[in-house]
């Protein structure tokens, strides 16, 4: 048996054999990105026998390649980036390029005695694509009202206090009107009056224009950058209602693909349907992973250990070294569920009366939540509360 290691790039890879033994197999086989190096590929694994392929999950270069492997029925490891590279630390010498890569991720499936071959699903590739860009998409919507906020913080800084949340649609109809204290100030009050009560579907009215108009009178601001920050603050509100129409939109799709696929994450309390459309697009196939554990290791929401000797660290932290993604979507569902969850909740009571921080808590939560998600996915049935 030999086992291939390619390291991936944008337009040309790398691939290296070894046999059984870790011995090079003939020169490494540098090929482009294309179909005419695909098929020198294909012919350079037929030239071997049985070959184990492995390569990393760097970005999206290795789609097409694995998509063509696996379609020519090769056995192939898609291996995270953080396993070669601290595998690749164990060797003596410095030494980095495209050749040694591929070298180092040979050798890995060579020795490793835990791999599980990877099954790329089609509509969980799919699925992830979209919950990644609206993970993105979310990142731009909480830059842009930070941007906001760094605006009003400079121009009229009594604003912010005005709403519950500055960023409801009536806070942004009235700074789509006005932006400095002195033009809250010069607003007509019965305008202003209007203008909030159609805003807000009658929710304030005069007293809160009148409380608007009395903190831009006592206000002090950086008046001399108004209008630079004004049209700043007009691009950011057209911005902020295009991203957000577009999360409705991602939200939509994904809750039609969740609708389509026989899934019972959902059926876990505190896991709603784009929440666990993130899950299950980053978990993947749930029999790479052995035990529960290794699934909390996977999501980086696992403590750091440090021993040495007779000492033992006791104030350790999450590991974050697996999926960000993964790591997002379970906080998001801990959250939920330590409100909404009578189990959860009081187990979260619990913890918070020994002393712990929310944040701990919550990690606490999360792990359960992995516990619970494992089973449902190792089993393939609802998740059923226990007594």
């Amino acid at each position: 048996m030999h086992t291939v290691g390619i390291d991936v790039g944008k337009n040309k890879h790398v691939a290296y054999a070894l046999d059984a033994e870790g011995k090079s197999v003939g020169k490494a086989l540098h090929f482009d990105n294309n179909r005419e190096g695909f098929e020198q590929l294909t012919a350079y694994l037929d030239s071997l026998s049985e070959p184990a392929i492995g390569l990393e999950a760097t970005g999206h270069y290795w789609l097409a390649l694995y998509s063509l492997l696996t379609e020519n029925d090769y056995t192939v490891f898609v291996l995270n980036p953080l396993q070669i590279h601290a595998f690749r630390r164990s060797g003596i010498r410095k030494r980095k390029n495209d050749r040694y890569d591929a070298l180092w991720i040979a050798d890995y499936i060579r020795i490793s005695r835990d791999l599980w071959p990877s099954a790329m699903q089609p509509d969980m590739v799919q699925l992830r694509e979209l919950t990644r860009f609206r993970a993105r998409l979310g990142e731009q919507v909480g830059d842009c009202k930070r941007k906001m906020i760094g605006i009003l913080d400079r121009v009229f800084p009594e604003y912010e206090k005005l709403f519950s949340k500055v960023f409801v649609q009536s806070s942004r109809k009235l700074l789509a009107e006005a932006l400095t204290p002195e033009e809250f100030a010069d607003f007509d009050l019965s305008e202003l009056v209007r203008l909030l009560q159609q805003a807000s579907h009658g929710r304030y009215g005069q007293v809160k224009a009148e409380q608007i108009q009395t903190a831009a009178r006592r206000s002090v601001g950086v008046g001399f950058l108004a209008d630079a920050l004004r049209v700043q603050m007009q691009c950011l509100l057209q911005q902020l209602d295009l991203l957000e129409q577009q999360q409705e939109q991602l939200n939509a799709e994904i809750e039609a693909m969740m609708d389509n696929l026989p899934q019972h994450i959902t059926s876990i309390p505190g896991v709603g349907a784009t929440t666990g459309a993130t899950i299950l697009a980053e978990i993947g196939d749930i029999r790479r992973f052995e035990t529960p554990e290794k699934l909390v290791a996977y999501a980086g929401i696992d403590p750091t250990v440090y021993q040495s000797g007779e000492f033992t660290a006791t104030n350790t932290h999450m590991s974050k070294r697996g999926s960000p993604y993964l790591r997002q979507a379970l906080w998001q569902a801990a959250f939920a569920a330590s409100r909404f969850d009578p189990q959860l909740r009081a187990y979260y009571r619990r913890k918070r009366s020994e002393g712990k921080t929310h944040g701990t808590a919550l990690g606490a939560i999360c792990r359960k939540l992995v516990h619970r998600i494992y089973v449902v996915l190792k089993e393939d049935r609802p998740y059923a509360i226990r007594d």
